[in-house]
Parts: C-alpha cells; structure tokens; sequence
C-alpha cells in the first residue's frame, strides 16, 4: 500500500509540474517527485539509486533550479517565444511514447515472483568501480575535468571579448 501511495503521490506532483502554468509551483511541484522517486527506489531496494536521486537530482539540481526561478525577476511575465511549435510536436511525439508504453506493459508477464532477500547493491557497485571499471572510471573523470576547464575557457573569452567591446564603443 506504501508503494501505491508513493507512485500515486508522484505521479500526481509530476502532472502537475507539467501542466501547471506557474514556474515557482512547478519547481516545488518537481521536488516532490524526484523525492517521491527517491522513496520508491528506496522501497524497490535499491538503495544506490535512492541515494544518489536525493543526493543530485533533489541536493543539486532542483536546488540550482529553484534558486534559478527565486532569483528570477518577472520570471512569471516572460513571454514563450514560440507557442505553438511545441504542440505540434508534443502531441504526437507524446502518442508514440504512449502506445509504445502501453505495448510494452501488454507484453510484459506480470505473474507473481517468489521474493527475494534484500542485498545492499553499493559493495558490488564500490567493488565494480575500484575493480574491472577503473580504467574507464578514471577516463571518464578526465573528460569530465577537460570539459569544464573548456567550459570555464569560454566563458572567459567570451567575458574577455566583451569587455573589450564595449571598451571600443565608448
């Protein structure tokens, strides 16, 4: 019954942050979802999941967003540049997404599995990436350190151009 609640309760504040015409309540409405899927994954025992769904989706991203909206100004009054291209493309995309949802969960045997006993899968993912993905664990950091210092370039040369733009205008 927990579960039935926690999906209930998320897939409710989810549709609401899609449909509802206020950014600040869509934002807070998204932060009961991504907690309301953090409790899920956490009931579905999977606590890794769980932990890093609050840790980077509700700890970072909807904080950024929400500071975003707060510091906002008229953020409510800005118009939407394009209204109707989104339509045109929503809704069909939309049902595509729908039936493929709907074959898949018709093809999908739903009988009744023995349960199993509850495993903590952080050991076997700590052991995973300290073990035989190490060497792509290690890439990966170093392309992710390569693009933010590549970020970090642009932005300042961009800053930089600028700067010396306005300096030749005055």
């Amino acid at each position: 019954m927990v579960f039935y609640f926690t999906a209930l309760i998320t897939v409710g504040t989810a549709s609401y942050a899609v449909f509802s015409k206020n950014i600040t309540r869509c934002a807070f409405s998204l932060l009961y979802s991504f907690f309301g899927m953090a409790v899920l994954y956490g009931l579905l025992s999977a606590d890794f999941v769980a932990v890093v769904q609050l840790m980077i989706y509700v700890g970072g991203i909807l904080v950024l967003l929400l500071f975003a909206v707060m510091l906002t100004g008229n953020i409510e009054l800005a118009a939407n540049s394009n209204k109707t291209a989104s339509r045109w493309l929503g809704y069909p995309l939309g049902m595509v997404i729908f039936v493929l949802l709907v074959s898949v969960f018709l093809r999908v045997p739903w009988g009744k599995s023995a349960v199993q006993a509850y495993l903590p899968t952080i050991r076997a993912i700590g052991e995973s990436f300290l073990g035989r993905l190490l060497l792509p664990f290690e890439f990966l950091s170093i392309v992710l350190l390569a693009v933010v210092i590549g970020a970090v370039v642009i932005v300042r040369n961009r800053n930089v151009c600028n700067a010396s733009e306005e300096e030749e205008s005055t």
